[in-house]
């Protein structure tokens, strides 16, 4: 089973919303999947249960109402975001398992770099201790996913003070800068893509 990886750069997001959706209506049984590596402007996004008012201040940031599961996050420059664009029929697997082997790539990355995470059934995601490192949406139409996972590598984490990340209230957000001075976002990007096609047995 092939996949196709695309690293993008740093695209708009409702651009790329929109490549998703198309992608995802117009897919045949046979197209293989892609994974689809970026990173977006500063945006909120709000998934598509998400309360309003979990947005404190947006500041100027656009707020973008979306269709992925969750509530609301930050996406901004030095956050590796990967866009899960798979056939969850034809790999035989639920959202729930999806779920899980999103998160465990990102906790097998970070013990690579002697960064201990976990994830938390209650709240999708992985976290260093109580702080925030990864979150996740994802959206499944016709058996197929897309959106995906938010990785905070190197970025300015300032904007996640100003709203309830993913609905709680007071939740704390990290970045792998914090626990390795000299990382480098491709270099983070490439084990990523590594770790994910290894988890879905991909070639």
């Amino acid at each position: 089973m092939s996949i196709i990886v695309h690293h993008l750069g740093e695209v708009g997001y409702h651009d790329t919303w929109q490549k998703m959706q198309d992608f995802t209506n117009s897919r045949q049984a046979n197209a293989p999947d892609e994974l689809w590596f970026l990173q977006h402007p500063s945006v909120y996004t709000l998934g598509k249960n998400g309360k309003p008012e979990h947005v404190l201040d947006a500041a100027g940031i656009p707020v973008v109402n979306s269709d992925r599961g969750g509530q609301v996050t930050y996406h901004g420059p030095g956050q590796v975001v990967v866009y899960t664009m798979l056939n969850l029929t034809r790999l035989k697997i639920g959202v729930r398992e999806l779920v899980t082997d999103l998160e465990q790539s990102i906790i097998d990355l970070l013990a690579d770099y002697a960064v201990a995470a976990s994830a938390r059934r209650e709240a999708p995601g992985v976290y260093v201790k109580d702080a925030k490192i990864a979150a996740l949406g994802l959206r499944v139409r016709k058996g197929c996913c897309f959106h995906g996972l938010a990785l905070n590598v190197d970025m300015d984490l300032e904007p996640f003070a100003r709203i309830n990340p993913c609905g709680f209230e007071g939740l704390k957000v990290t970045q792998l800068k914090d626990f390795v001075a000299d990382i480098k976002i491709e270099e983070v990007a490439d084990n990523l893509q590594r770790r994910l096609i290894s988890k879905f047995s991909y070639e």
